[in-house]
């Protein structure tokens, strides 16, 4: 949380301490699985890896939706100890994995223009999809990049302080 605010964040920011902040902690995660698993659909190739991907990917999507909807029921609700709004939470984290995934505008927070919000016509922004409605997809460096928080898929930290260690991630220099 303290990337996303570009400065240490006073008190901490701790997950556990209500509802709210679990959201926002949580609001991190489905969004990562669900871009990635959007990519690798056209990385595999028999039926059984297809429909174990389909199966992965209903899931996902489903996860970040309830997490979305649920904060965004709390949109107005100032975040305590820290006087900004869920709404600029999640715009700030948003804004991160964008800056950190290096790939342009692949996440979008809670609310947005009513002009790119799905078909143009909405500025709620329950679901992770573009202005055509369809999910966005990351590649496996620019999910690594995110994770990393370093915003560079061969330099360790964030989630990973000390890397990850398989095929995809060695490729990259690790």
């Amino acid at each position: 949380m303290d990337n996303a605010f570009g400065r240490k964040l006073v008190p901490p920011f701790d997950p556990y301490a209500n509802d709210t902040n679990f959201l926002l902690a949580a609001y991190f995660f489905p969004y990562i699985g669900l871009t990635g698993l959007v990519n690798a659909n056209t990385l595999l190739i028999t039926p059984a890896a297809l429909s174990l991907l389909a199966g992965l990917l209903g899931v996902e999507a489903g996860i970040d939706a309830v997490i979305r909807t649920l904060l965004y029921e709390r949109l107005n609700q100032a975040v305590t100890l820290y006087g900004v709004s869920v709404a600029e939470f999640t715009d700030r984290i948003s804004d991160l994995r964008n800056r950190l995934g290096g790939a342009g505008v692949k996440d979008e927070a809670l609310v947005m223009p009513r002009d790119e919000g799905a078909d143009g016509k909405v500025t709620g922004n329950v679901l992770s999809a573009g202005n055509d409605s369809l999910s966005y997809a990351r590649t496996p460096q620019e999910l690594l990049r995110i994770l990393y928080g370093t915003g560079n898929e061969s330099k360790p930290g964030g989630f990973f302080p000390n890397g990850t260690d398989g095929l995809l991630a060695n490729s990259f220099g690790m």
